[in-house]
């Protein structure tokens, strides 16, 4: 068999989620030619798009029975850069029916001829609804997947928008944000709908129209950037409504924001026929967001238009959100990550858990997205690793607030997620291992975590108190069939004195697969579960020192 790299297990883990492949998929086989290459001589998006499509569409029609026309695709994230030469698989199956959509997995390899190696260039979740003859609306069987949960986001999508608009409109407010755009990539591109451009049902292929959208946005990035863009993610496509042939398409694109290493496009579709054209009625068929890769040389922005603030945070709310949705939905298995404890070793592992914390707080680009009173939610995105940060300002001495976080059993007073933390071993006062029960999540099993926690105080004025967590296995505590047991890679509170009687606490957690369902909904908007904990936090360290001073 060929080797696989990279894609090889990405595929196998894709499989996992909706079943394995069988008979009733689709697949579409492509050599890569110099007609589908774009200027850089890599496979043109837009094109790949339009494959994309098509499999999916056969898909669907295939388990339906009757025509299918596209509703939405999900995010798609690119890969890898498919060359002239080589081939690409399309891999295209029906995940889940509900009662008039479905939605249809796709997943895109490609393999070069000469060494046989194969890599995920991407992959994505379309939705699809029916055109059954007449006026009778279609329903299909429901089949469990996890296309469920993904179904549950989508429809929440706005909502989760609206909710973290407020949030970053709360942002703005603070002097968080500094307006900057050019109005110099405005693009404007118009495209006549002809037959060849009609799918079999007749209406304008979807994937045409994809193709059309990804041509604007590369431009108005291009403009920007002052070099050939390259494409890494597109955020949902919407398609609102159907155009057929002798329509005129006008494709709007203009870039939103630019972010450390990225640009978002936005690309809205507009559809007239003959009398609309005329009275300047368009209809709008389609929007989505292109993100595309930029260096430090790229382009500065020009001064900010009258509604581009609009845009601007309406931007940083949508990256928010594909964070979430990837990894909610694409988390990648992290391998083992507790390690032995072994009190023979407690030096070196004390280290090494106080070290990686240290390492986590001192990282450049933590973004800040939600600020309440006394506390600050921060995220960090590294390539596939999501950290969290919510720093807390809390009236209370730093020590007293470092003697009560420092003993875990005391956490299930402030934090809802712990139904009960024993102390399993404690090697001196500054190294100690835990067992922690947490509740369920959205009716999974309840999940448990064997922690080590090292403490430190501080070496001198200005360092702040260390109270570090990782996990760790012990003989006495195999894994429990009525819990999931779950690790955490990195986690703990850094305490900085800020005068005699406050100080800050901030909580961070590089954030893994069995921590991941706690945070899932604050990540998409959904929820407000990290505030609410920090906020619990924060009134249980200030209630407990006017207690203690009484």
């Amino acid at each position: 068999p060929h080797s696989v790299q990279k894609g090889g297990n990405q595929a196998s883990k894709f499989q996992l989620l909706d079943g394995n492949w069988n008979g009733s998929d689709v697949q579409m086989c492509q050599s890569i030619l110099p007609c589908h290459a774009n200027h850089q001589g890599g496979l043109g998006a837009g094109q790949l798009l339009k494959w994309m499509d098509t499999t999916a569409c056969l898909a669907a029609e295939r388990h339906a029975g009757i025509p299918c026309v596209t509703a939405s695709m999900d995010d798609v994230q690119f890969e890898e850069t498919v060359r002239v030469g080589q081939v690409i698989n399309i891999r295209a199956r029906v995940n889940r029916a509900f009662n008039t959509s479905m939605e249809v997995g796709i997943h895109v390899s490609v393999q070069d001829i000469l060494s046989g190696v194969q890599k995920r260039v991407c992959m994505a979740f379309s939705t699809f609804v029916g055109k059954p003859v007449g006026t009778n609306k279609v329903q299909w069987h429901l089949e469990y997947s996890l296309a469920s949960e993904r179904r549950r986001l989508r429809l929440y999508n706005q909502e989760a928008f609206n909710n973290l608009m407020l949030d970053y409109h709360a942002l703005k407010d603070d002097g968080q944000f500094i307006f900057i755009i050019s109005e110099c990539t405005r693009v404007e591109s118009i495209e006549l709908v002809l037959p060849p451009h009609a799918n079999h049902h007749g209406n304008t292929f979807g994937g045409q129209i994809m193709a059309w959208m990804e041509n604007a946005a590369t431009v108005a990035a291009s403009r920007l950037c002052g070099t050939y863009p390259t494409l890494k993610e597109v955020d949902m496509f919407q398609f609102r409504g159907p155009s057929s042939v002798g329509d005129r398409l006008v494709f709007k694109a203009m870039v939103n924001n630019s972010f450390h290493s990225s640009v978002e496009v936005g690309v809205r579709v507009e559809a007239y026929n003959c009398e609309e054209w005329n009275q300047g009625n368009p209809r709008h068929i389609n929007s989505a967001f292109f993100l595309y890769q930029r260096t430090n040389q790229d382009g500065q922005f020009l001064p900010f238009p009258e509604d581009g603030e609009r845009r601007y945070i309406a931007a940083m709310v949508r990256k928010r959100i594909r964070m979430a949705r990837k990894h909610i939905l694409y988390s990648r298995d992290e391998g083992p990550i507790s390690v032995p404890w072994d009190k023979r070793n407690q030096v070196f592992l004390g280290y090494n858990n106080v070290a990686a914390l240290t390492v986590l707080a001192e990282k450049q680009g933590w973004e800040v997205s939600s600020k309440n009173n006394k506390i600050r939610v921060f995220v960090l995105e590294e390539l596939h690793l999501l950290s969290i940060k919510v720093e807390m300002v809390v009236d209370t001495p730093a020590f007293h607030a470092f003697s009560l976080l420092s003993d875990l059993k005391l956490r299930p007073q402030w934090d809802t997620n712990y139904l009960s933390c024993e102390e399993v071993e404690r090697a001196d006062e500054e190294e100690t291992v835990y067992h922690i029960k947490c509740g369920p999540v959205n009716g999974s099993k309840s999940r448990d975590f064997v922690f080590l926690l090292s403490k430190r105080q501080p070496c001198k004025d200005g360092d702040p108190y260390v109270i570090a967590l990782r996990s760790v296995t012990v003989d006495c505590l195999p894994p429990d069939e009525n819990y999931i047991r779950s690790e955490a890679k990195c986690a703990g509170f850094l305490i900085h004195r800020l005068s005699i009687s406050t100080c800050q606490v901030s909580y961070y957690n590089q954030v893994t697969s069995g921590v991941l369902p706690y945070i899932a909904g604050n990540l998409a908007g959904l929820s407000k579960s990290m505030e609410e904990t920090a906020s619990c936090c924060v009134k249980f360290l200030e209630q407990d020192t006017i207690s203690t001073s009484l």
